[in-house]
């Protein structure tokens, strides 16, 4: 059996006891309460780690929740372009990581069938209302159910959009190279934030919206 190694603290130093072996005697680093060993740094990623968990942790609570295009909106996507409805065109992905679906979360996958057809996440008569181009799978999948966790496929090139309750453009801010938690917490720091908008940094399309539980919009379509 490997040696076992117990700390115990005394004062200013603190005891190193190994199994089966002598005491060894630590000093304390220039942190509060994290002794060290001669030699011995204590890494720069284990700090950087736990900032990570920190931030992914943010998305489990009951401060803001992940809202996914309606299963109401994608179903009648699918009638319109199974019907032949001009403006919802039936495509075949090509490649891994072009065509999101706005329902259930993930990327189309190369040769699953994926509906194009024009959205208005921002509903008519305010000043940044607009129609812009999404996409959900042309067959049913189960809309996105994790709604305290940020969806994995996209947490890169994304960009965040927080608007008031009366629709209006606040805050935004481009999420590549950060943790997208860390954003989002940043965001609704701000009071007047009632939502966040997440689209395509690239094309500028919608993705899915971030709410506060308390936030009710009664006539956006993005929630079921």
């Amino acid at each position: 059996m490997p040696p076992f190694a117990e700390l115990s603290s005394r004062s200013k130093k603190a005891t190193l006891r190994i199994t089966g072996g002598k005491d060894a005697t630590l000093q304390r680093s220039g942190r509060r309460g994290a002794p060290t060993l001669p030699g011995i740094r204590c890494p720069n990623f284990v700090d950087a780690r736990i900032e990570t968990l920190r931030f992914a942790a943010l998305m489990k609570t009951s401060t803001f929740r992940i809202v996914p295009l309606s299963t109401e909106v994608a179903e009648a996507a699918q009638r319109a372009a199974e019907s032949g409805t001009p403006d919802h065109a039936i495509l075949i992905a090509d490649s891994p990581c072009s065509y999101p679906c706005r329902h259930c979360l993930r990327w189309a996958q190369p040769g699953e069938r994926v509906i194009l057809f024009p959205y208005s996440s921002i509903p008519p008569g305010h000043p940044y209302s607009e129609i812009g181009p999404i996409f959900v799978h042309a067959e049913r999948c189960q809309r996105y159910s994790a709604t305290d966790e940020y969806p994995a496929d996209f947490r890169n090139g994304r960009a965040f959009r927080a608007y008031d309750a009366n629709y209006n453009m606040i805050d935004a801010e481009i999420v590549n190279g950060r943790e997208p938690e860390e954003v989002i917490e940043r965001l609704f720091r701000n009071p007047k934030t009632a939502f966040v908008d997440t689209r395509s940094v690239s094309r500028g399309c919608f993705t899915f919206r971030i709410q506060r539980p308390n936030f009710v919009d009664a006539s956006a379509r993005v929630s079921a």
